[in-house]
């Protein structure tokens, strides 16, 4: 508001100017005309008749006079017409960088907010509503990064075109940031579907594959649609452009968690999902700094002989306010908002000191996240923590799952090789589930191949096909890798698996995750702890710094 009145103050200030210098230049054409008329007949005659006599030089110098304020006036007056128009020039270049994105030549998000409130009022004295429509192009980043900036510039380009062609005449297109776009459209309240069906040709049409820089580039959208109803009808409410902008941004978010290029409607639910997911993730962020995730430990026992082999390690939170809550629920939110790392290594450190007082036979089991196998450091990251914790790295397996081996297969081989050349063996984690081939198998110095539980447990119906998990085992004597069956849930899958071979095996049946505390009370009746711990003469909860290797093989 202050920079309009600022704008009209000054618009009146160059009007003011203009008739100034219009007025002088009128009033000396006036006086000219008035002394003119009697200065002028006198130096005709005079030129004429050549008669010594002339004019009267007041009156003469007053006609000069007039002459140069003429000349003055009209020239002031041509310069600030011009200069006059550079600023109107101006002015409405600096209103179109306010209101128009200078990329796409589509509103801004500014604009947009003023429009959809004009959009909202002149629909309710239509009869009519509003829907805002938020768009956002899936996997940008991976464009910006695969092929430069400028080739997404090019993509946000076309991605523009191609809405504005779908556009009817009372609907615009803005760009709100980055790779977000919004559509303000009118529809007939009672017919929804039209708007379905305008959302399905723009995915469509913003999906089909684009021409940028000699490349094909596809790239898929998701779309969140609020029209201030929970869902497609409903109870309507007071809506305006802020409200309308944060519905769609929650119903586009939920179109992305649902696996992206979709669309929702909002609805009153997403909101609430929303507000938990908030609540999950500022939980996390403060439970990673307060140490409340706690590693847990599942055992992992030869099947033929029952004799414990080691245990996996298994993240647990303990939450102030949701309780205790399993990684299915965590571990994708800590994923996602960049704190997995910082987490795992919390829990692994907890786990090798925990180990420590375990005997030196037993290994420890540790899942490895595919954000972490991107990290290129990860490796030197895990043998500088074995070194801190003094936890032998032959104790030690690490569990890759098959789905990574295709995103990261490059970080992938030269992390297990570097882990390899250390001691750490590598296992290959539910397998079946992915796409992996033989000769990534081959190729991957792999030590263990784990069969996914959903293969197990189908061997506990009375019709179950035991083909899959035979011809794994087949496969992984084969390429002389060791078995190691999740899932054992009860002991009709344990004696089916121990009729196809020898391997690891764990589950249900040998028991649920437990604590450190349970399981050292479990080792210390089965004489599994390492000797020093018997005997009371390391405290567990010592440094592990404060342990030479050379002491702990003495102890052990």
């Amino acid at each position: 508001m202050t920079r309009l009145r600022g704008r009209r103050k000054d618009g009146l200030e160059n009007t003011r100017r203009d008739m100034l210098a219009l007025g002088i230049a009128i009033a000396a054409i006036i006086l000219f005309v008035g002394t003119g008329s009697a200065v002028l007949p006198d130096i005709v005659r005079q030129w004429i008749d050549g008669t010594a006599d002339g004019p009267n030089v007041v009156l003469t110098n007053a006609l000069l006079l007039n002459i140069a304020l003429i000349v003055f006036g009209w020239r002031r007056y041509r310069e600030l017409r011009v200069e006059i128009d550079t600023r109107r020039e101006a002015e409405e270049r600096a209103r179109e960088l306010a209101e128009i994105d200078p990329l796409t030549a589509c509103h801004n998000r500014r604009s947009a907010t003023h429009e959809t409130d004009r959009a909202i009022a002149r629909a309710q004295r239509e009869g009519k509503a509003v829907a805002f429509i938020m768009v956002d192009l899936d996997n940008f980043k991976q464009v910006n990064d695969l092929n430069g900036h400028q080739a997404g510039d090019d993509v946000l380009v076309r991605a523009a075109e191609r809405m504005k062609a779908l556009l009817p005449r009372d609907a615009l297109l803005a760009r709100l940031g980055g790779d977000e776009f919004a559509v303000v459209y009118p529809y007939d309240r009672h017919s929804p579907d039209h708007v379905e069906q305008f959302v399905s040709r723009l995915i469509d049409s913003v999906s089909a594959p684009m021409a940028i820089q000699g490349q094909q580039i596809e790239t898929t959208t998701s779309v969140g649609v609020a029209s201030g109803l929970s869902g497609r009808h409903g109870e309507r409410s007071e809506i305006d452009a802020q409200v309308l902008m944060h519905q769609a941004d929650i119903a586009m978010y939920h179109a992305k968690r649902q696996g992206k290029n979709r669309f929702y409607w909002f609805e009153e639910t997403m909101e609430n999902e929303l507000r938990f997911r908030n609540q999950l993730e500022t939980g996390i962020r403060q439970g990673v700094e307060r140490g409340e995730f706690v590693p847990h430990y599942e055992q992992q026992v030869d099947i033929a002989t029952g004799r414990l082999m080691g245990f996996e390690m298994l993240a647990r939170w303990q939450s102030p306010d949701l309780g205790t809550v399993g990684p299915e629920i965590f571990i994708p939110v800590a994923e996602e908002i960049g704190v997995i790392a910082e987490l795992s290594e919390g829990l692994m450190r907890q786990a090798f000191i925990d180990a420590r007082e375990w005997d030196p036979s037993l290994t420890i089991s540790v899942n490895i996240s595919p954000v972490q196998l991107r990290d290129p450091w990860f490796s030197q990251k895990l043998l500088k923590l074995l070194l801190e914790c003094n936890f032998p790295p032959q104790r030690l397996d690490i569990e890759v799952t098959e789905s990574c081996l295709h995103e990261n297969i490059g970080v992938v081989r030269s992390m297990i090789t570097s882990l390899k050349n250390q001691g750490v063996k590598i296992s290959l984690d539910d397998f079946g589930t992915g796409y992996s081939s033989l000769a990534q198998l081959r190729s991957l110095p792999f030590d263990r191949i784990k069969i996914d539980r959903s293969f197990v447990s189908e061997l506990r119906d009375e019709d179950a096909n035991s083909q899959i998990v035979a011809a794994i085992i087949a496969l992984g004597a084969g390429l002389d890798m060791p078995i190691t069956a999740e899932g054992i849930e009860d002991s009709k899958i344990l004696e089916t698996l121990k009729s196809m071979g020898e391997m690891k095996g764990q589950g249900y049946h040998y028991g649920r995750p437990e604590p450190a505390s349970e399981v050292r009370k479990r080792l210390a009746k089965e004489g599994l702890l390492a000797p020093a711990h018997e005997a009371g003469g390391v405290d567990p909860s010592a440094d592990a710094q404060d342990v030479t290797p050379d002491e702990r093989r003495r102890s052990a």
